[in-house]
């Protein structure tokens, strides 16, 4: 089984990254961004990390492509794709790329969009939530990419039921 934590824009935040981390514990975890964090931050350590606009240590990438089990994902902030216009530039990144999964923040809207055969997956915010009171991060499981679940989290830990996925790309 396959396990992805997603998080971003937690503006400042480091306890509640702790918490999340220690309460999931999976090797694979991602941040898109916003952190407003030193690259080299001790919570920010083992994750998969992209600078954010409010993110200003030159050192975080402005995106990162990787191989989790069979899928490849692109990680993004999402301000330099224009993703609070819509993902049309972001879908053609990934494509560009060869990946199936991006993951992106910024618009601080939790969020799983199935485009063509693409994934995209916004976690929301554990800081500054929009479009509902919750703070959320996300889970993203699977064993095969034709059955992937992704499972939304308030910051304490509740699952979010009316944002919960079973996705299938081909």
């Amino acid at each position: 089984m396959n396990k992805v934590l997603i998080m971003s824009d937690s503006h400042g935040l480091e306890n509640e990254i702790i918490m999340i981390k220690e309460r999931h514990e999976t090797k694979n975890l991602i941040h898109c961004g916003d952190s407003e964090l030193d690259m080299d931050a001790s919570v920010m350590e083992d994750f998969l990390k992209v600078a954010g606009n409010c993110d200003f240590d030159a050192r975080y990438p402005e995106e990162q492509v990787v191989d989790i089990g069979e899928l490849k994902f692109l990680i993004v902030h999402g301000h330099l794709h224009g993703v609070k216009s819509g993902l049309t530039a972001l879908s053609y990144r990934a494509e560009e790329l060869g990946a199936q999964v991006a993951c992106y923040g910024h618009t601080h809207v939790a969020d799983v969009s199935k485009i063509n055969n693409q994934l995209f997956i916004n976690p929301g915010s554990i800081r500054l939530p929009r479009n509902r009171t919750e703070k959320t991060y996300c889970i993203m499981t699977w064993e095969e990419k034709s059955s992937i679940a992704i499972q939304y989290y308030t910051l304490s830990g509740e699952i979010v039921e009316d944002l919960s996925h079973i996705i299938k790309l081909d």
